[in-house]
């Protein structure tokens, strides 16, 4: 499936029935596998694996032997860092395999989160907008807009901007970012964007 508006490395395997969107780059001994949506511009690193029916925004990057398993949705700008992890069954086993989509559960990762390497994202959990979980981190509830999460179990630990800088909140709860200007309160546990 070679077309001038995207480019697929020779040894990678795109089933039929893929969407790719314009600019799009994949890299060699990837699988995306049939079903699958890829938006424009993003990137899929070496051996990464695209589940069937799994949607990707535009400009999503995947780094190396990262698999994203079907049931697990990805939004604009997400970045999974190398070799993370995300599940989609929470009880497997071998003798008696869960196989269709009535047993997949849903995972969404939202716009510009970002997925440190050797991360693992336990299935059924959303990670916020702008949300980062650092190298190593198991994720196994949901992780608000903007935190910063890290450890076995993850927990928040701070907070990151749209421009992945950690915010340093005033006495007022108000935090600037020195990348974007753009402007953070936190309020009542949670962090969102003022004007």
């Amino acid at each position: 499936m070679q077309n001038k508006s995207f480019y697929i490395d020779q040894f990678a395997v795109v089933d039929d029935n893929v969407e790719i969107g314009e600019g799009t780059k994949i890299w060699h001994f990837c699988h995306v596998q049939s079903g699958a949506k890829l938006g424009k511009k993003c990137v899929l690193g070496q051996n990464v694996n695209v589940g069937n029916n799994v949607s990707i925004g535009n400009f999503v990057k995947i780094q190396n032997n990262v698999s994203v398993y079907e049931g697990v949705t990805l939004e604009d700008y997400v970045f999974c860092g190398p070799s993370m992890v995300f599940t989609n069954i929470i009880d497997p086993r071998s003798k008696y395999p869960q196989v269709g989509k009535e047993f997949y559960i849903k995972t969404l990762v939202k716009e510009g989160a970002s997925l440190g390497a050797n991360c693992t994202i336990v299935c059924g959990h959303t990670i916020g907008r702008f949300a980062f979980v650092g190298a190593g981190a198991v994720v196994t509830r949901d992780v608000p807009d903007y935190a910063l999460v890290v450890g076995n179990p993850a927990k928040i630990i701070g907070w990151m901007s749209e421009g992945g800088e950690r915010l340093k909140f005033d006495d007022e709860n108000i935090a600037v970012c020195s990348r974007t200007s753009k402007k953070y309160k936190f309020e009542n546990n949670l962090v969102f964007e003022i004007e």
